[in-house]
């Protein structure tokens, strides 16, 4: 289903952008950058994160962190990540597949500024064998995601 739910995101909002589908896993983000014969920065990784009550999706670059003085001043909360089973819950992707493309529920989505080093990323295409490459600009313009600068 969340295979499914990405491949038809895409081609409905950008059918010149194809899902990759691969044997191997992608689930870690240095399994991804080894995959798709990119550094681990490229890799797009998504983070669902529960702030209060409401969970968003935070994409950055693979290799960033997550700064909690940053991220505390831009959201006024501490961030809590969710648990695996909430993930897929939450978002209809399995932990290693999860994007910001075909959620089961929608979501606010930020992206960090951490991505804007690099002219292509390649987030996951919800499963641990599938990704696309897109520009950091058009994917944050696909899911109306807001730039933010919450990582180290």
């Amino acid at each position: 289903m969340s295979l499914q739910s990405v491949t038809q995101f895409f081609s409905e909002k950008a059918p010149d952008i194809a899902v990759i589908e691969l044997t191997v896993s992608t689930a870690t983000v240095e399994l991804a950058a080894r995959a798709h014969g990119v550094e681990p920065g490229q890799i797009a990784k998504t983070l669902a994160i529960r702030i209060g009550d409401e969970t968003i999706l935070l994409v950055a670059k693979g290799d960033a962190r997550l700064d909690n003085k940053k991220f505390k001043s831009r959201f006024a909360a501490k961030p809590r990540m969710l648990a695996p089973e909430d993930v897929v819950a939450v978002t209809g992707h399995p932990v290693g597949g999860v994007c910001p493309f075909g959620l089961l529920n929608p979501l606010r989505v930020f992206c960090d500024t951490s991505l804007q080093a690099y002219p292509e990323v390649v987030p996951a295409a919800g499963d641990i064998h599938a990704a696309v490459r897109i520009a950091p600009e058009r994917m944050a313009a696909l899911v109306d995601a807001e730039w933010v600068d919450v990582c180290q």
